[in-house]
């Protein structure tokens, strides 16, 4: 079973999506074809989307994604799935690596005592997670702006030409076995 049918099995239906409580706003726009539709551009953009949603905001990804495919006439399927690239493994990492780059853009640095882990811990031991998110402020949500915004492109453009290749390559490969005058399936079928 290949790659692409094994994505279309996991990915929510539009039934599901229309009943959804949160995405029950949609449901109107959700019947466009195009929005189901596995294309080149649509699930590129869908991808990109659900990255890019997936990876500047903690909460609500994929109503947001989902709006926005939508708007954009994206692959709906995509954009909500393509939103899990931060979960409980990876939100650590993104999140950290998002702040180095808004350290790095924008020079601010943590205030001395926070540097120190002993005396961090002691500080924010009773603050939850949205305030020690608070806490890294403007570096935090620049990175996170930053490192959505380039993620979502080069996902896009790498989606775009991968999806270029296999097709060039159907062709040359459906072509080939044309001028063979073989008899048995053309590669990729049977």
């Amino acid at each position: 079973m290949g790659f692409v049918r094994r994505l279309r099995e996991k990915v929510p239906t539009r039934e599901q999506i229309q009943s959804n409580r949160w995405l029950g706003w949609l449901a109107p726009w959700l019947g466009h074809t195009r929005l189901w539709h596995w294309s080149r551009r649509g699930v590129a953009m869908g991808v990109a989307l659900g990255v890019f949603f997936g990876l500047l905001i903690p909460i609500a990804q994929i109503p947001l994604s989902v709006g926005a495919a939508v708007l954009l006439r994206a692959n709906v399927p995509a954009a909500a799935a393509s939103t899990l690239v931060t979960n409980p493994i990876t939100f650590g990492p993104v999140y950290f690596a998002a702040y180095r780059l808004g350290t790095w853009v924008t020079g601010e640095r943590l205030p001395e005592h926070a540097a120190d882990p002993a005396t961090a811990q002691d500080i924010n031991a009773d603050a939850g997670i949205w305030e020690r998110l608070q806490a890294m402020g403007k570096p935090l949500m620049i990175g996170l702006a930053m490192l959505a915004t380039l993620i979502g492109l080069l996902t896009y453009g790498v989606i775009t030409l991968v999806w270029r290749w296999r097709t060039l390559a159907r062709r040359r490969n459906g072509a080939r076995w044309r001028r063979a005058g073989k008899k048995a399936a053309p590669p990729g079928e049977g």
